[in-house]
């Protein structure tokens, strides 16, 4: 075995001993890190929370600043760290960074926009850096729509073949899928193409009107109870791994739906390799962003600051941050959310009810359930 692979395996066994990727507690640690390690990128998609730009800034955090933050980062134990952005592969040191933090044992993920720089070589390349699993957006079953979405025509193939590459290599690939109004009615035409490039993974986002998102409509909340069901069923056919991303009312949904009403692991066995836990993640339990900035929020989809990189610890923000421990304190919800008794589970998700209402821990407008408990 490499040197580098001996080290890593035993930072690996060393965590596992230490309880890390046995169970997780999101009061501790997170389970995922999102760095949006640039925001520059060449599309401007519809849906976007992040404003994305052509240029890097010039603030963005250093290689060495990135060095710095990812040793703080191991005193989470292994979590799954994203490098996201923006487009990640428009930062030339990407794969320095990916080296740095695959050897320090974190288990690094990245999701590249779908344009020429994702080419055979450059996949390779973040193979043997140490990345396991990519991410790309296919929002549609025809170029058309997708295009569309994405505002770059030819979008939708690149993607298909960026996959098909990808899984030749034997990188582990997963397709993203943004829900709105324009293509809620397509779902069912998509389990092909997830089908076909050997996606071990669908990961259906429910849209979270912010940024460029604003201008598109959310699904109504009795479709959102529609989708769910109908993806809690595509998940028992065992295909591939389906995960419902910003709709954690999907695990009441799933729990609902469980024999005996049991809310515990709510049905959500993932087989994708990554230890994925039991419990609901959500904005601040769980998850965890870093902006290009280095600014410290709960999510990209709460863009709520706590503090900075530059100047503040990022593990006692997590840890010990009012808005963090708040967000991890099912008390702390109001009207709906704060009476259901799945709030444990579930919770709502806490971008939606922010970027509608302007209060973090208010009801998700998304959710159409009626807690027992809710005379509003």
């Amino acid at each position: 075995m490499a040197p580098e692979n001996v080290h890593r395996q035993a930072v690996l066994e060393r965590r596992t001993r230490d309880g890390w990727l046995a169970g997780t507690d999101f009061d501790r640690a997170p389970f995922t890190i999102a760095w949006e390690i640039t925001r520059a990128c060449a599309f401007s998609c519809v849906h976007c929370r992040a404003d994305a730009q052509h240029r890097r800034n010039p603030q963005e955090l250093s290689t060495e600043e990135g060095f710095a933050l990812i040793d703080r980062l191991t005193e989470f134990g292994s979590p799954i760290l994203v490098f996201t952005g923006g487009d990640p592969m428009m930062r030339r040191d990407l794969f320095d960074l990916i080296e740095y933090a695959d050897r320090a044992g974190l288990r690094c993920s990245l999701t590249p926009t779908a344009t020429a720089l994702p080419t055979v070589a450059r996949l390779r390349r973040a193979q043997e850096a140490g990345i396991r699993r990519i991410a790309l957006s296919l929002d549609a079953p025809s170029p058309e729509v997708h295009d569309d979405f994405r505002k770059v025509a030819g979008s939708w193939e690149r993607t298909m073949t960026i996959l098909r590459n990808a899984r030749s290599l034997g990188i582990s690939t997963q397709i993203n899928t943004t829900v709105t109004s324009h293509n809620v009615d397509l779902l069912p035409e998509m389990v092909t193409f997830v089908q076909e490039v050997g996606a071990v993974q669908w990961s259906v986002f429910f849209l979270v009107p912010m940024g460029r998102g604003q201008q598109l409509s959310m699904i109504s909340p009795e479709r959102h109870e529609e989708v769910f069901a109908w993806l809690h069923d595509l998940s028992l056919a065992g295909e591939f791994d389906v995960k419902a991303t910003a709709a954690p009312m999907y695990r009441r949904v799933a729990a609902q739906r469980s024999a005996g009403g049991s809310a515990a692991g709510a049905g959500f066995a993932f087989h994708d390799g990554l230890d994925r836990p039991a419990q609901g993640v959500n904005d601040g339990r769980g998850f965890l962003f870093i902006s290009h900035l280095g600014d410290v929020m709960p999510s990209g989809f709460l863009p709520i600051t706590a503090g900075n990189v530059r100047h503040d610890d990022v593990v006692d923000l997590y840890r010990h941050h009012p808005l963090f421990r708040g967000l991890r304190d099912p008390e702390r919800l109001t009207g709906k959310c704060g009476v259901c008794e799945f709030r444990e589970v579930c919770g709502g998700q806490r971008g939606r009810a922010y970027a509608i209402t302007g209060d973090p821990f208010a009801s998700d407008p998304a959710c159409a359930y009626v807690p027992s408990g809710w005379t509003g």
